[in-house]
């Protein structure tokens, strides 16, 4: 199928990217009466610089309930970790933010929040899109091209008030080759994904996210008791390898990545016999698993 000239502002211009439909999103994710769930409103708009931005911003005037999903079509000021830009053509991937309000837990386990995200992402693709993924600690989602890992998605967990935090999800789902930001870079149709349509895709994250997020939420934010912890390490493709730990104050380590701890921080053991806990950086995979 051949897109039309993408200077065609129609929501149809790339027929191969449909739109999302707001409408069968709500009847299908949002519960009410006796069986309510996590999501009280889908809300899919066109185009927004950040849903991150918009939903804190909500949330911090108390325009937003726990549950709330703000998905958009198009991203023009996306963010990922570290001030990184985040930029997909319109509708080929899924952009969207969830605000949390997770009473129960301890704010000191909220931490846990991108890594559950993480899981909940890697558990709904691979049940709906049919393929392997893989978790970079902390926030990236890593598919298999041509035998080579790719950043496929990335998460970014911002507070959003005294009582919220708003996780915000990027996947690229139909990027071509010719249209990624980098080479490093991936998307679920490059790596043989069973499906690339959107609905399904969405659907079945945000269902694994209520999913982790209500476990977790039962037993009190504890990481092992929800099966978490062990999770999370089972589908990390940053274990078991030699890494460099870029961390603030441009300082870094390097050592073999040995596990993740019960806060969440990746444990690295270095040269001179010493584990080291490193709860926020950048790594760097220097050797294959």
């Amino acid at each position: 199928m051949t897109p039309r000239d993408a200077s065609d502002d129609s929501r149809w211009s790339d027929l191969d990217r449909p739109p999302l439909n707001g409408a069968a999103l709500r009847r299908g994710l949002v519960r009410d009466g006796g069986h309510r769930g996590l999501y009280c409103d889908v809300d899919v708009v066109q185009r927004t610089g950040s849903t991150n931005n918009d939903l804190v911003g909500l949330a911090v005037k108390g325009d937003a309930e726990e549950g709330a999903v703000l998905v958009a079509e198009e991203q023009t000021a996306g963010r990922g970790r570290l001030d990184r830009q985040w930029t997909a053509p319109a509708r080929s991937g899924l952009f969207f933010s969830v605000l949390l309000k997770p009473a129960e837990v301890p704010v000191a386990r909220w931490g846990w929040l991108p890594l559950l995200t993480g899981v909940a992402v890697a558990t709904g693709l691979s049940r709906a899109a049919g393929i392997d993924t893989a978790l970079k600690w902390p926030n990236d989602l890593l598919v298999s091209i041509g035998g080579e890992e790719r950043k496929a998605g990335g998460i970014l967990a911002e507070r959003a008030g005294e009582d919220g935090v708003v996780v915000g999800v990027g996947i690229n789902v139909t990027l071509r080759e010719k249209e990624l930001p980098v080479p490093q870079a991936g998307s679920l149709l490059l790596a043989g994904a069973i499906t690339t349509d959107r609905d399904p895709l969405l659907r079945a994250v945000l269902r694994s996210l209520e999913e982790w997020y209500g476990r977790w939420r039962e037993a009190g934010g504890d990481p092992a008791v929800s099966g978490l912890q062990e999770t999370y390490a089972a589908g990390c493709a940053t274990l078991g390898r030699t890494v460099r730990a870029e961390l603030p104050g441009d300082r870094s380590i390097t050592g073999e990545a040995v596990a993740v701890d019960g806060d969440g921080r990746l444990v690295i053991a270095t040269e001179e016999g010493v584990q080291e806990p490193v709860g926020a950086g950048d790594i760097v995979h220097l050797r294959p698993a």
